[in-house]
């Protein structure tokens, strides 16, 4: 198994995104439950998520340019100070009211912090791992940012319940720092050719991908899938208090759900992943996670629809695993951290964009008629793209 070959590196990793989850749900619930604001919870959100879409072309350049484990641990120490930030606030400043700024300014430093930590963990991997078991090691650091992503709100609500807000904090800071930790034996290398305009090398990266068609295909999909993630977040728990009056244990549980699933299926990537063709598994797990979503809609009780969204957790895990491993395998490593950046970028974007969009559909046609819509509208997608994605049909890995 790659971990016990690598433990340090991918205990590192588990803590890292762990934490980095922490930060951002706390964020959110601090905002509501503490300072009592809605809005604050929006701005925060965004804040935590919004600097990757113009910092991330950035973290690429300097993935191809540093040893990716140095910009780890400054990525780390953003974070840090971003637990800090809330750690003080929570503690010594008296008033909702004056907290705000430090709220406000960790989580712009959570932002950034994500805007580096991903993809250089990413090309990190391509370093750690033996070149053989480069897919092997890209579908594990996968599998370890949804265990983070599923751990996070689950660790927040352990914490809290012993120490209140003060412990969330103080616990993910000192996870950063102990992720950092456990780097300190790892070497890595920085690129040895000589740095050029920020602006020509993120279009160097960008042009490696236009020009090698599995790469760019890998993209398309990854895009596709991503396209699920919003509607679930905006649509699922507006239909477990409108359709299925779910109250807030079963709300918990049902989103919860997703989590679970999500990991199951990249658990299932890294099993059987060398056995299969990964462009073909890639297109039939995209198009299930479209149908599955839109069968959603049509459910009448919360057992099935939880029954569904499992399968849609399973599917869209497994997918996203096969994309990010595809893309690790294919990319030049000249190259290599631009187009992973260019992949966390995806990661950050598609969300927002399909969420809004959903929310405005669920506007005009119901929660219920947008989910079956958005499903659907994935569903032909990938259809539609199997037809022509000759490269990634063809693509075993």
């Amino acid at each position: 198994m790659i971990f016990k070959r690598y433990p340090a590196f991918y205990l590192s990793c588990l803590l890292a995104f762990t934490a980095g989850h922490m930060i951002n749900y706390s964020v959110i619930m601090y905002a509501q439950e503490v300072l009592g604001s809605d809005l604050l919870s929006g701005v925060g959100f965004g804040l935590c998520f919004g600097p990757p879409i113009v910092l991330g072309w950035y973290a690429g350049v300097l993935c191809d340019r540093l040893a990716p484990v140095r910009l780890i641990h400054y990525a780390q120490a953003v974070f840090v100070a971003a637990a800090i930030l809330l750690l003080v606030a929570d503690t010594m400043l008296p008033s909702p009211a004056s907290r705000v700024a430090p709220f406000l300014m960790a989580a712009t430093f959570a932002g950034v912090g994500w805007s580096f930590v991903s993809p250089a963990r990413m090309a990190a991997v391509t370093q750690v791992v033996k070149s053989d078991e480069l897919r092997a090691g890209a579908l594990a650091l996968n599998l370890l940012v949804m265990l983070g992503f599923g751990l996070g709100p689950l660790m927040i609500g352990v914490i809290r319940s012993v120490t209140g807000w003060w412990g969330v904090f103080a616990v993910a800071a000192t996870f950063f720092v102990a992720g950092s930790g456990l780097l300190l034996g790892i070497e890595t290398h920085r690129s040895n050719r000589p740095p050029r305009h920020v602006m020509h090398e993120i279009r160097e990266g960008l042009v490696a991908i236009v020009r090698r068609p599995l790469l760019g295909q890998f993209m398309l999909a990854a895009i596709v899938g991503y396209l699920a993630m919003g509607p679930m977040q905006v649509l699922l728990p507006r239909l477990a208090n409108t359709q299925f009056a779910l109250g807030d244990l079963g709300r918990g549980l049902f989103l919860g759900t997703l989590a679970i699933a999500l990991m199951v299926g990249g658990v299932g990537a890294l099993k059987f992943a060398s056995g299969l063709p990964a462009g073909i598994s890639i297109l039939v797990a995209t198009t299930l996670v479209g149908s599955l979503l839109a069968a959603i809609g049509f459910a009448g009780r919360a057992a099935a629809a939880v029954a569904l969204l499992f399968g849609v957790g399973v599917a869209g895990g497994f997918a996203l695993s096969l994309i990010v491993a595809g893309i690790q395998v294919n990319s030049d490593e000249a190259v290599r951290g631009r187009v992973l950046a260019t992949y966390t970028v995806i990661s950050q974007v598609i969300p927002a964009a399909s969420g809004l969009a959903a929310g405005a559909l669920s506007q005009w046609l119901g929660a219920r008629q947008a989910l079956i819509a958005c499903g659907a509208t994935i569903a032909f997608v990938t259809l539609a793209n199997s037809l022509w994605m000759r490269a990634l049909r063809k693509a075993r890995h």
